[in-house]
Formats: structure tokens, C-alpha cells, sequence
């Protein structure tokens, strides 16, 4: 017996769902439609030789567009009205280049206080002491040879004992040792420009995710009671954030998670967290940024999606430029504004 074709069915259900007669549909005119996209919004192409401002200025009003403009605002007026400005920073933000903006912005005063997991805080040091970081893996794994560095984990096994025995946290005492260090690359440290200008920089550890913590004269003790100097100092900062800007750039887990818990400490001691701007700049949407950084603890959650090594110059140039822009128009002493 054949089998039935799939389209053979009765005749009485093809004559039970005709198509519907559109006829008669009510319409509205186009200018009264509410709408999102305007055509001020649309992208302004500029000429060559167009300052980054005019650029920043001549994306389109949608989206990232609007968002890069935001954050670099926010960052400005957080600066402006001298409120805390915090770069929370995972270790690929490191990896990929984009410490010199890092720096630049402490320097300049952009930022209060710098936050990094283990792993941001191990290639900053490689790239100062060193001048590389970032091995391998797959080739050192099967040669029993990843992560197994001398200087790194020498570094990070004096920075725990100064830092737990004399009360420094672990992101100071990594300072001062790589300041003793005399560091060959020592421009490109984060770790050592906020030690420098004397603002906290504090190393939140997770046991068992960094190279180091395979070396045995690593105290695990000493790298606990370190850390959690650290965490107990960005719980300080965190308490006067009140109008101020969280920037959690390419962490993931860890930092998010340091920070919602640093926010209920600040709010157990009743400290206002009233508008806080909380600020993630990473690769892609992640489950714990986008509700421990931009969600829960924020009055405003702005996320940019993309490359830290795009995103990143991209912003700091653009910060740069509003603020070259005002110095300009700021009046001499004695005059009218």
C-alpha cells in the first residue's frame, strides 16, 4: 500500500483556513507614528584629517553610539564634581594592550582607585619586569612548563608576606616591590602608577586560578590575609561612591562579584550609593556583570560590547579630547566666564 502524500488531507479543512482578507486594514500617517530613529540620529561621515571629538561626535545617535558618549560624559562630570571614579580590571584588559590608557588616566587624575583579579595584576608585573607576558598554554602544558616562572610568582610570594604583615593589602605591596624593583619596563604598570600617586590599588585573589599559587614558597596564608586587606580597602572606597563611576572592564566573575558584596557592606553601614554610575566594557554580555555591575547595585547600567583593545583607546581618547576641549574654554584668572 503506498503511503499518503504529506499534503493530502480533507477538503472540507482547505476550505476552513482561507487567507485572510486584508481589506479594510486602518492605517495611521507616518508622521504621526511614535518612532526611535530620527534622521538627526543617522552617522555623519567626516572628511580626513577630523579631530577624534568630531568623530566621537559624528557616529550615529543609536545604541553603542549613544553609549560611548554617555560613558565618556559620565566619566567627566564624576571627575569634575570630584567624585569616585573606580576602573575594576580583569586580566585580558591588561593582555591586549590597553594598560597605557590605564595609566594615562591615573596620571591625569581620571582616576581614584584601580581594582584587578589575580590574573590582571600577573601580566601587569611580566610586562614590567619583562617586557611579555602571556605564555603559550597549550605548548607549556604538555612540558610540564606553564606557569612555572620564577620572577612572577617570586613577586607575588614577598608582596603577600609585606603585604599581610604590615597591613599593606596585596596591590600596595606589589607597588612598592616592583618600585624596589627597579623595572625595566616600568612605564607600562598599572600597579606602579597607582602606587605612585598614592591611590588604592587593591588584587582580589581567587585560590587555585593563578600561575603562582602552583609555587610552593607562595604562603596561601600570607596571600589570603593580603587580599583580604584589599577587599576590606575597596569596601572603604566603595562607601563614598555616592554619585560616583564604577568601570568593570573585562572581568567577568570575580569583580563583579567582589563589588555587589563591597555595595551591601556599604549600605549595612548606611552609606548613600545614590547615583552611581556602573559602567561594563567587555567582549560580550556575561550573566554576573550585567547584574552585580549594571543592575543591582546602579542607578545607571550603561554596557559597551567589542574589543578591549578597540573600545578602550577609543574612549580614552575621546575622554581626552572633551577635556583638552574645556581647558581651552576656561577663562583666565580675573575674567568673566
Amino acid at each position: 500500500m503506498d503511503a499518503s502524500s504529506p499534503l493530502d488531507f480533507p477538503l472540507s479543512m482547505e476550505h476552513s483556513w482561507k487567507p485572510l482578507d486584508l481589506h479594510g486594514l486602518q492605517t495611521y500617517d507616518l508622521k504621526s507614528r511614535p518612532s526611535k530613529v530620527f534622521h538627526e540620529d543617522l552617522g555623519k561621515p567626516v572628511n580626513a584629517g577630523a579631530s577624534i571629538g568630531e568623530w566621537i561626535e559624528s557616529l550615529p545617535r543609536q545604541l553603542a553610539g549613544k553609549d560611548i558618549r554617555r560613558i565618556r560624559d559620565c566619566l567627566w562630570k564624576a571627575h569634575e564634581d570630584r567624585r569616585m571614579r573606580v576602573a575594576a580590571v580583569g586580566g585580558h584588559v591588561i593582555k591586549t594592550g590597553c594598560g597605557p590608557y590605564l595609566i594615562d588616566w591615573i596620571q591625569r587624575g581620571m582616576l581614584s582607585a584601580i581594582a584587578m583579579n589575580g590574573a590582571a595584576a600577573i601580566h601587569d608585573f611580566e610586562l614590567a619586569a619583562g617586557g611579555k607576558t602571556s605564555e603559550d598554554v597549550a605548548a607549556q602544558l604538555k612540558r610540564g612548563q606553564f606557569g612555572m616562572v620564577r620572577e612572577t610568582a617570586d613577586a607575588f610570594a614577598i608582596a603577600a608576606r609585606a603585604g599581610a604583615e604590615h597591613d599593606l593589602g596585596l596591590g600596595w605591596a606589589l607597588g612598592k616591590y616592583m618600585e624596589g624593583l627597579d623595572c625595566p619596563y616600568a612605564e607600562s604598570s598599572v600597579v606602579l602608577a597607582a602606587y605612585r600617586a598614592g591611590i588604592p590599588c587593591t588584587v582580589h585573589v581567587a585560590f587555585g586560578t593563578d600561575i603562582v599559587h602552583m609555587h610552593p614558597h607562595v604562603s596561601g596564608a600570607a596571600l589570603g590575609e593580603a587580599t583580604m586587606i584589599d577587599f576590606r580597602r575597596l569596601c572603604a572606597v566603595v562607601c563614598t561612591m555616592q554619585e560616583g563611576v564604577w568601570l568593570n572592564l573585562g572581568s567577568a566573575v570575580v569583580l563583579p562579584e567582589v563589588f555587589i558584596k563591597a555595595v551591601s557592606i556599604a549600605h549595612n553601614f548606611g552609606h548613600s550609593l545614590d547615583g552611581l554610575v556602573t559602567i561594563n566594557v567587555d567582549k560580550q554580555s556575561q550573566y554576573r556583570s550585567r547584574v552585580n555591575v549594571l543592575e543591582r547595585p546602579s542607578s545607571q547600567g550603561i554596557e559597551l560590547i567589542g574589543h578591549h583593545e578597540i573600545l578602550l583607546p577609543i574612549l580614552h581618547a575621546a575622554l581626552a579630547e572633551k577635556l583638552a576641549a574645556l581647558t581651552l574654554h576656561v577663562p583666565a584668572e580675573g575674567q568673566a566666564a
